[in-house]
């Protein structure tokens, strides 16, 4: 998978928990929970969407590195690259 299908999954992901949010209009290094004001229950959502959009399972150690989109985009790189 590359950035450009990662951020795909993302934003459909996203769609699905917060389908008001735009990923362009927010700051990409920014917390995706403040940015696009989730809850700890939506950001679990978001983490069970991108598992079932792609197969990579985000173990709850990963969180932090997941909790911005560059994080979370730069993540799928790697769990499929």
């Amino acid at each position: 998978m590359n950035t450009e299908q990662a951020l795909a999954a993302v934003a459909d992901a996203l769609h699905g928990i917060a389908p008001e949010a735009d990923i362009d209009e927010i700051d990409s290094s920014g917390a995706l929970q403040e940015e696009l004001d989730l809850d700890s229950m939506d950001f679990l959502n978001l983490v069970v969407a991108i598992d079932q959009r792609t197969g990579v399972e985000i173990p709850e150690r990963d969180y932090p590195r997941v909790a911005s989109l560059d994080g979370l985009v730069a993540y799928l790189v790697a769990a499929t690259g």
